[in-house]
C-alpha cells in the first residue's frame, strides 16, 4: 500500500532483538551502525518480522514479541537464542521500495 509496504517490498530497518523471558539482547542493527535491508512477506525473516512490518508506517518505532511460532520456534537459533523463546524486536522502519512487477 501506500501508507504501509506491501508484500515483497524491499524494506530497511533499525532493529535491537531481546529475549522476553530476561530481556537480554542477542542482536542489534543499531550496535553495528548497518541497516538491515530485507524483502518483507516473503520468508527472508521470522514469520512475526513479515507480518509486524507490513502493519507499520514510514518512520514508525514499535515492539514486535514474536512467540517462538513467529520467531524461530522449537529449535530456536543456538547459541543466544533457546528453543521455544518469545522475542521482542524494536524495529524502526526507515523506507521501503516497491518491487516493480515485470509484464508477461
Amino acid at each position: 500500500g501506500e501508507e504501509t509496504p506491501s508484500s515483497g517490498s524491499s524494506v530497511t530497518v533499525h532493529y535491537t532483538g531481546t529475549l522476553q523471558a530476561d530481556g537480554s539482547k542477542f542482536d542489534s542493527s543499531r550496535d553495528r551502525d548497518d541497516y538491515f535491508v530485507f524483502d518483507v512477506g516473503v520468508g527472508q525473516v521470522i514469520r512475526g518480522w513479515d507480518t509486524g512490518i507490513l502493519t507499520m508506517k514510514r518512520g514508525e518505532r514499535a515492539i514486535l514479541r514474536c512467540k517462538s511460532h513467529y520467531g524461530y520456534g522449537d529449535r530456536g537459533s543456538p547459541p543466544k537464542i533457546p528453543g521455544g523463546a518469545t522475542l521482542d524486536f524494536d524495529v524502526e522502519l526507515f523506507k521501503w521500495k516497491e518491487q516493480v512487477k515485470e509484464p508477461d
